[in-house]
């Protein structure tokens, strides 16, 4: 299975923020952004993922992981010219993807739950059924809202309606098989120009080819868009290690313990990064007496 971080646009909602950056290399508390979405589907045990972004943001991101050989994957990089909606990952993807099962996840959205990987994702991805991720929200209206049976079979999806059908929104999060690529290359622009991620669905809706999977009380789905969701997001993020003592999203950490890297490996980087709190970390919490 391949694994795609959208990690375009010019994020205006973020400004000033986003001037000389990408809004997916802000600061979430004490990691970039992206290191969030990353760490979800290395959890989930997916060692091929392409990051996908702007001319002028892609360069950040291959400075920031290089080729990936030193978390133990395999990261591939592709332009977005320009923003053309959530499917033209699909067909930017194309020869990433080459006939596989794919997981898209957006560069802006934060999962947490200490069983989000064995309770939600890899049932889904067992079950070969291309899966959207829902999670209930107060004000339904603001999302795209799926409708779904007692099975948890797709009924309706509706971006943004003005009467919802749920309170389940669908998160920034999509499993979907090696079809997504030609369903893509089908869709037409929507009047706002764009590919809608809606119509996508819809098409495996109708092929009653669509499950959906709901995120319950337990987990934590942090939207990072604006200026105060971002905070919260940083917040939220501060209160769990300080409270707890373990980093969420640290990708070594999860390197490590799947056995990707070596305990030579992870060693060097914390000795190499000592000076800061994360490579202390590491140093602690991980190596401890190995040091």
């Amino acid at each position: 299975m391949k694994g795609i971080i959208l990690a375009g646009g010019a994020g205006t909602r973020l400004y000033p923020l986003t001037k000389n950056t990408s809004k997916q290399l802000l600061p979430v508390y004490d990691k970039p952004m992206i290191y969030y979405p990353m760490s979800l589907l290395m959890l989930a045990g997916v060692q091929d993922i392409l990051i996908i972004s702007s001319p002028e943001h892609i360069g950040l991101y291959e400075n920031l992981f290089n080729d990936g050989k030193s978390l133990g994957i395999n990261i591939s990089y592709k332009v977005q010219p320009e923003p053309k909606g959530l499917p033209q990952a699909f067909t930017l993807g194309e020869d990433f993807i080459d006939g596989d099962d794919v997981v898209m996840i957006l560069g802006d959205n934060i999962f947490y739950s200490d069983s989000f990987i064995s309770k939600h994702l890899k049932p889904a991805f067992a079950s070969g059924k291309p899966t959207v991720f829902a999670y209930r929200v107060q004000d339904p209206e603001r999302y795209g809202v799926v409708e779904f049976d007692e099975n948890f079979n797709v009924m309706s999806i509706e971006e943004k309606p003005n009467a919802p059908k749920s309170k389940y929104a669908v998160t920034g999060l999509y499993y979907f098989d090696k079809t997504c690529v030609e369903k893509a290359k089908s869709l037409a622009p929507s009047a706002r120009g764009e590919l809608e991620i809606v119509d996508l669905i819809n098409m495996y809706k109708n092929e009653n080819n669509l499950k959906v999977e709901v995120f319950g009380r337990g987990v934590a789905w942090l939207d990072t868009g604006t200026h105060d969701s971002l905070y919260q997001a940083s917040a939220f993020i501060e209160a769990i290690e300080k409270r707890q003592g373990v980093k969420i999203a640290c990708l070594e950490e999860i390197a490590f313990s799947k056995g990707w890297i070596s305990k030579e490996q992870i060693k060097a980087f914390a000795e190499k990064n000592s000076g800061s709190t994360y490579g202390q970390y590491i140093m602690r919490e991980v190596l401890g007496d190995d040091l």
